[in-house]
């Protein structure tokens, strides 16, 4: 059984611009994509200056964003981060996210996606605080479905190190305390999983007293260190077997938005296929499909150079792969182009900014 497959915009760095989201959502709605959810780390007034409205511009780009969705028949999301919330939800602070939510209401969104990802989260209520922000959130919005993405929203270590250590019994307070019909976004094993297995994606379930939403961290490549590298190659790790397991699978895409296809357009056959499915040609026909059949056949032989040695490690051969790319001259060779020349690099400032 295939999970419902969606696209949660979730990365740092460099936006995309509407066009390239359109673009995103004209070649993945055919292959089975029916949700993508807007949160881009870039777009401050959904995170650290969330109590910030859209200016009218920044608005109707979202109306249009919701509009262009719906017209491909794909559901339309927004991820909010209501920063600092969690640390004092006061009467101030619950009025000024009922202002947010019904200013995103104006937008006609489908779902509404409440993140507490990237902040501080050692406090013994967590999960309450955190709950009580949902619920109001919920209780104030007109969407027709929602989610949220814990502080801890995977079994790694590194989300202690970084945040502070997890309260005890985290996720079993926060499903207990969520209504049963909110989503919950889960990354895995680790924050990017290499694979995912029934055994896991179980453990989770019954912890949060539901089957968890995937969000998938491939072929995102934000970091400072991943954005150096082109991820490309086609999904493996995510077995058919998973997806009575799942209550959706959202992959969150990579810097560069018409190359994120390659890889997004293999999913819906690693689960339709299951074991007939072979990485390989799936990716020949993906590439085939975004870029055509020179495009496919120069990134088949180039993935080792992009994806594994990357952008340093192909320092002396730069000028020569974008001589190379010019002379195909698709959107997706451009991308390549101005990644190869530094356009899509991740700094450290990013990360500790956005």
């Amino acid at each position: 059984m295939m999970p419902e497959l969606g696209v949660i915009e979730g990365y740092f760095g460099r936006a995309w611009s509407w066009k390239e989201r359109r673009d995103v959502i004209d070649r993945l709605a055919p292959a089975g994509y029916a949700f993508f959810h807007y949160a881009p780390k870039i777009d401050g007034k959904l995170r650290r200056e969330w109590r910030q409205l859209h200016d009218d511009a920044e608005t109707q780009n979202l109306q249009q964003f919701a509009r262009h969705c719906a017209a491909r028949h794909m559901r339309s999301g927004i991820g909010l981060t209501p920063y600092g919330a969690h640390l004092d939800f006061d009467r101030s602070a619950r009025q000024e996210l009922k202002a947010k939510i019904a200013h995103l209401d104006t937008i006609g969104i489908d779902d509404l996606v409440i993140l507490f990802d990237d902040m501080r989260g050692d406090f013994v209520d967590l999960a309450e605080r955190q709950a009580e922000i949902v619920d109001c959130a919920i209780g104030s919005s007109k969407a027709s479905r929602f989610f949220m993405c814990p502080s801890y929203y995977s079994d790694d270590p590194l989300l202690d190190r970084v945040f502070g250590q997890r309260p005890g019994s985290y996720l079993e307070k926060l499903g207990k305390l969520l209504d049963p019909a909110i989503s919950v976004y889960w990354t895995g094993e680790e924050i990017c999983s290499r694979e995912f297995s029934i055994g896991h994606l179980a453990s989770v379930a019954e912890r949060l007293g539901r089957k968890p939403s995937l969000w998938d961290n491939y072929p995102v490549n934000d970091g400072p260190r991943m954005s150096n590298h082109l991820h490309l190659r086609s999904f493996t790790g995510r077995p058919a077997a998973v997806g009575p397991y799942l209550a959706h699978h959202a992959i969150n895409p990579a810097s560069q938005p018409i190359l994120s296809c390659i890889p997004a357009l293999t999913l819906p056959s690693c689960y339709a296929k299951d074991d007939a499915y072979s990485y390989s040609s799936e990716f020949l026909n993906a590439a085939t499909n975004i870029g055509g059949a020179e495009f496919a056949l120069m990134l088949q032989r180039d993935l080792h150079a992009l994806e594994d040695r990357g952008r340093l490690g192909i320092a002396d051969e730069v000028t020569e792969f974008c001589r190379k790319y010019a002379a195909v001259d698709t959107p997706a060779a451009r991308e390549i182009i101005d990644w190869l020349t530094g356009g899509y690099a991740i700094t450290g400032e990013m990360l500790r900014t956005q």
